[in-house]
């Protein structure tokens, strides 16, 4: 008998699986920009437990391994910043990633006066470019990081209730 997957709010102890799943996630990022120091191949297990306390962050578990993993937090105006959507490489390409996508925006509208979603990514992800405008979010910046890299940010309105609930999507993953 199978495992599912879970998506639950992560703990504090929860900082250091994510934390080297992060690191995991983002090595091909850092290979194809060229660049091993992007912010999340070198922030710290201090900074990860502080984005879990003072911000919102949600695991995929399957079992008690956390398998992907994406933080929020909401400023002063309903803009929801989305970071951080990482899914494990054996679990990509299943449904994981615009599950937790449709969690964390799911859990902004219960939780806080949300506007919108906004999120960036590397002009070159592009199965997370495909996955965002998907699930309707629309680009609305590039900005040049180096010379390798340019970030776009996308963001998608809040309609009526938030989004679909994940209940009884589809059990894995696609990466951002």
């Amino acid at each position: 008998m199978g495992m599912s997957v879970t998506i639950e709010t992560a703990a504090e102890q929860d900082g250091e699986q994510i934390l080297k799943l992060q690191y995991l996630c983002f090595q091909s990022d850092a290979e194809c920009y060229g660049d091993y120091r992007l912010e999340p191949l070198t922030q710290t297990l201090d900074g990860v437990r502080a984005e879990i306390t003072g911000g919102h962050v949600l695991v995929a578990r399957l079992g008690e391994e956390i398998v992907g993993s994406v933080r929020a937090v909401v400023d002063e105006d309903g803009t929801a910043a989305i970071g951080k959507l990482i899914v494990h490489p054996r679990m990509q390409r299943h449904g994981l990633g615009r599950r937790l996508l449709a969690a964390i925006e799911d859990r902004l509208a219960e939780r806080a006066p949300v506007t919108r979603y906004r999120l960036s990514t590397g002009h070159r992800s592009e199965v997370g470019l495909r996955l965002y405008r998907k699930v309707g979010y629309a680009p609305v910046a590039t900005e040049r990081v180096s010379r390798a890299l340019s970030m776009v940010t996308l963001e998608k309105p809040v309609s009526g209730g938030g989004t679909a609930s994940v209940t009884g999507r589809g059990s894995l993953a696609a990466t951002a």
